[in-house]
């Protein structure tokens, strides 16, 4: 039957960068396949629908072309099977592409992909598991998970800089509030500003809140900020894109293979997509998904 790959594309991603070299991209994935099929969709539902068509004729691996939010759609397919995922990033974030250690460059990206397709590279990577979904990147509540849903209402700028704007914006209004963040082997009770729970190390479009993470050793690791006030989180926020930010005396790190988290009402984001509010249980799942390269 020979490789079969499905390019999944999200024409909006990246405010309309994925349609822009979505047939580039195909004709030099075409060139790496025996047959492709083009999968284009704007909504989730959409997205589900024709992904589950292509999983009923069979496939060996899923591309998808666009950003984070394409990306964790497509996870939710390609976890826990034998279909491998290749990520073009053509978004607003692109974090899993970033740990991926994918080109940012679409067009260098697909032919990475497409290298590793013909070579039939692949190799697996922990996924972290709230319920029955699935997430790749982070997983985080409080201040930054506030900060990711008002830059998803935002409709300008494009790229990280409407993050920060985003948090520019949340500062004024956010307030601590009492968590408690239980592990296998630790639990804490502090009034908290954030948490993050990473599965990979980036989140924001490139803000290393976990800088140690990787997705290939069955741990989580998480980064847990105490109380702060609004003038130390204002100087805290340049050494998140250094990563220094685990230096602060506020901060505390633990590694740990599930974790719950509670306390509060505060809403839970994973790969920048809304995951309802805490109480959440999230588990890391090892080799959960087969990626290409």
């Amino acid at each position: 039957m020979g490789l079969r790959v499905a390019l999944a594309v999200h024409p909006d991603s990246g405010k309309g960068a994925a349609a822009r070299v979505a047939g580039t991209v195909a004709a030099r994935l075409r060139g790496a396949t025996d047959r492709l099929d083009l999968l284009a969709a704007n909504t989730v539902e959409e997205s589900h629908a024709l992904m589950r068509e292509a999983h009923g004729a069979g496939l060996d691996a899923l591309v998808v072309l666009g950003g984070d939010g394409a990306a964790h759609q497509a996870v939710q397919f390609c976890a826990g099977t034998d279909i491998a995922l290749g990520v073009i990033p053509s978004g607003t974030g692109n974090d899993l592409a970033r740990a991926l250690g994918m080109p940012t460059n679409p067009l260098a990206a697909v032919d990475a992909v497409a290298a590793a397709l013909l070579a039939g590279r692949t190799r697996k990577m922990d996924l972290g598991r709230l319920g029955d979904t699935w997430f790749s990147t982070v997983l985080c509540a409080g201040f930054d998970a506030s900060v990711n849903a008002r830059a998803n209402r935002m409709r300008w700028p494009s790229g990280p800089r409407r993050y920060d704007l985003a948090v520019v914006a949340e500062l004024a209004s956010f307030r601590t509030r009492r968590l408690t963040v239980t592990t296998d082997t630790d639990r804490l009770d502090l009034e908290a500003t954030l948490v993050a729970v990473g599965n990979t190390g980036w989140y924001g479009g490139g803000i290393p809140i976990c800088p140690s993470a990787r997705a290939d050793d069955g741990l989580f690791d998480l980064t847990v900020v105490g109380r702060a006030s609004r003038g130390q989180l204002i100087r805290m926020l340049p050494t998140l894109r250094t990563g220094k930010h685990l230096n602060h005396p506020a901060v505390r790190t633990l590694r740990a293979r599930q974790v719950t988290l509670s306390g509060n009402d505060w809403p839970a984001y994973a790969d920048g997509e809304p995951l309802g509010t805490l109480p959440v249980t999230v588990t890391c799942v090892p080799e959960a998904l087969t990626v290409l390269g």
